[in-house]
C-alpha cells in the first residue's frame, strides 16, 4: 500500500502557500468572522461585552486570546436557532446532535456554507488519495448526523460516483462492495472492522476487494487500529476529522502520502491549543484541548469553540497548513479511576497488542463501597474462542496485567467469545457508566 503525492497543480493554491500568506488570510477572515458574530448573534454580543472586548480589538492573530470561549452548553442554552447569524430563511440546511446527553445542539448552513463544506470534504478526499471518477461507498449515517451528507456532497463535488449506503445492514454493505466495486469507503473505524468481520463470516477476503482507500473519522482511533484496518481490509486508512459545531467532517484530513496526522484546513478554521483547566493558549507542540474559530461560516459562526479533544499542533509537512497529533481522548470523557487519569484509547492500544483479542471492546464503570471500579469487556478472536474458557481467562489476565503495569490501574477484564460484543453501526459506544446517579 501507499499513495503517491498529488501533482501540486491539482491542489488549491492555499494548500501550498507560505505561512505568511496563510496568516494574512486568517487575520483578514478573523476580523470578518468576529464582527459577523458580534453584530448578528445576541449571545456573542453579550459574551464579548461581558468580557470587555470588541471585534475592533482584534488586530493580529494573538489578539484572539482576548475573546471568550464558546462551549457546547452555550449552544444548548440557545436551542434551537439562537446561534444563527443570518435570518432563518437563509438557512438551507439544519443538522443536530442526538441530544442523548442533554439538549441537542443545532447547527445551520447557508448555500455558501454548504458549498464551502462540500469543497473542503472534496479536498479531504483528494488528500486521502481519491480522484475524480472514483466510486465512494459512504457508510456514515445520514440524517441529522453530519457524517453521511458531508461525505456525500464532498464526493460529488470532486466528481466522484457516490453510493449513499449509510450505516447498518452489514451483509448488504458487503454485497454492494462486491457488486459495485467502490474505490473508497467512508465509515467510522469501528464499523469498518465490523464490515471486515462480515467479509470473513461470508468466507470472503476483504483485501481482495476493489477498495483501496478507507477514510475514517467520527471517533478517536489509534495507529494500532489503523494497522489492523489496513491488514484486514487491504486499504490505505486515513483520518478525517470534524465536528458538527464547527462544520462537520472535513475540518481536517490526513494526507495519504504521509499519514502523519490530519492537516487542518487553516484557510477556513483557526486552531488553538489551550490548557483545559486554565484556558491559557499553549505553544505549538504542547498538548492541550483543541479550540476552533470559524473564518468563513455565515449561518453558524463559532468563536473559540472548545472541542474537548486533547491533542497538540504539529508543523506542516505534506501541505503548508499545520497538522495535529492523534487525539488522546477528550477532556470530558477522561476517566479518573482512583486518582489515575485514563482514556479509552490507552486501553485500546493495549488490547491491540494482544493478537488473540479483537478490537471490539467496551468499558464498564461501577462503584463498589464508594470506590470506582473499571471492567474491560473485550471479544476474543476465533482461534481464542475455540480454545475455550480457560484460554480466554488466561488472555484476560494477561491484558489485566498490562493495564496495571502500563496505565497504573487495577481492572477486571472479561473476555467474551467471538460475537460476544455488540457491533456499532455508527460511533462506537466505548463507555457504559453503571455507577449510581448522585
Amino acid at each position: 500500500m501507499g499513495v503517491a503525492a498529488p501533482d501540486r497543480k491539482d491542489l488549491d493554491p492555499i494548500e501550498v502557500a507560505s505561512r505568511d500568506e496563510i496568516a494574512a488570510l486568517q487575520t483578514e477572515r478573523l476580523k470578518w468572522s468576529l464582527k459577523h458574530a458580534y453584530e448578528n448573534v445576541a449571545h456573542y454580543k453579550k459574551k464579548f461585552d461581558e468580557a470587555g472586548v470588541h471585534p475592533d480589538d482584534f488586530k493580529e492573530l494573538a489578539d484572539l486570546a482576548k475573546f471568550p470561549f464558546t462551549a457546547k452548553e452555550d449552544l444548548r442554552q440557545n436551542y434551537p436557532f439562537g446561534m444563527f447569524a443570518v435570518p432563518r430563511e437563509q438557512v438551507v440546511r439544519i443538522h443536530a446532535s442526538s441530544g442523548t446527553t442533554g439538549q441537542p445542539t443545532v447547527v445551520g448552513y447557508t448555500k455558501n456554507d454548504i458549498e464551502i463544506w462540500a469543497s473542503l470534504v472534496a479536498r479531504s478526499i483528494r488528500a486521502s488519495g481519491g480522484r475524480p471518477g472514483d466510486i465512494i461507498h459512504v457508510a456514515y449515517g445520514y440524517g441529522l448526523f453530519t457524517g453521511g451528507l458531508g461525505a456525500h456532497y464532498g464526493g460529488e463535488y470532486l466528481d466522484c460516483t457516490v453510493i449513499p449506503m449509510s450505516g447498518g445492514m452489514t451483509e448488504r454493505q458487503v454485497q454492494l462492495i462486491q457488486d459495485f466495486k467502490p474505490d473508497i469507503i467512508m465509515v467510522t473505524p469501528s464499523y469498518m472492522l465490523a464490515i471486515a468481520d462480515e467479509f470473513e463470516t461470508q468466507g470472503l477476503d476483504m483485501t481482495a476487494s476493489s477498495l483501496r482507500i478507507g477514510i475514517h473519522g467520527a471517533e478517536p482511533w489509534t495507529d494500532s487500529m489503523r494497522k489492523e484496518i489496513e491488514r484486514r481490509c487491504g486499504v490505505d486508512a486515513v483520518d478525517i476529522y470534524g465536528l458538527s459545531e464547527v462544520m462537520g467532517p472535513g475540518v481536517a484530513n490526513e494526507c495519504a502520502e504521509t499519514k502523519d496526522g490530519p492537516v487542518i484546513w487553516e484557510d477556513h478554521f483557526y486552531p488553538e491549543i489551550v490548557d483545559p483547566a486554565t484556558g491559557d493558549v499553549q505553544a505549538d507542540g504542547e498538548f492541550g484541548e483543541m479550540v476552533f474559530t470559524s473564518l468563513t461560516k455565515e449561518a453558524f459562526p463559532v468563536i473559540r469553540y472548545r472541542t474537548r479533544d486533547l491533542t497538540r499542533l504539529l508543523p506542516p509537512t505534506a501541505r503548508s497548513m499545520r497538522r495535529f497529533d492523534r487525539i488522546t481522548g477528550r477532556s470530558d470523557d477522561m476517566l479518573i479511576i482512583r486518582g489515575v487519569n485514563v482514556f479509552p484509547t490507552q486501553i485500546e492500544e493495549l488490547i491491540l497488542k494482544h493478537p488473540q483479542l479483537s478490537p471490539h471492546y467496551f468499558l464498564e464503570l461501577r462503584r463498589e463501597k464508594h470506590l470506582d471500579e473499571l471492567d474491560v469487556v473485550v471479544e476474543a478472536r476465533p482461534e481464542l474462542s475455540q480454545a475455550g474458557a480457560d484460554g480466554m481467562a488466561a488472555e484476560g489476565k494477561a491484558l489485566q496485567h498490562d493495564i496495571k503495569s502500563l496505565i497504573g490501574i487495577t481492572t477486571r477484564v472479561r473476555v467474551e467469545p467471538e460475537g460476544g460484543v455488540e457491533r456499532s453501526i455508527g460511533k462506537a459506544k466505548r463507555i457504559i457508566d453503571l455507577r449510581p446517579k448522585d
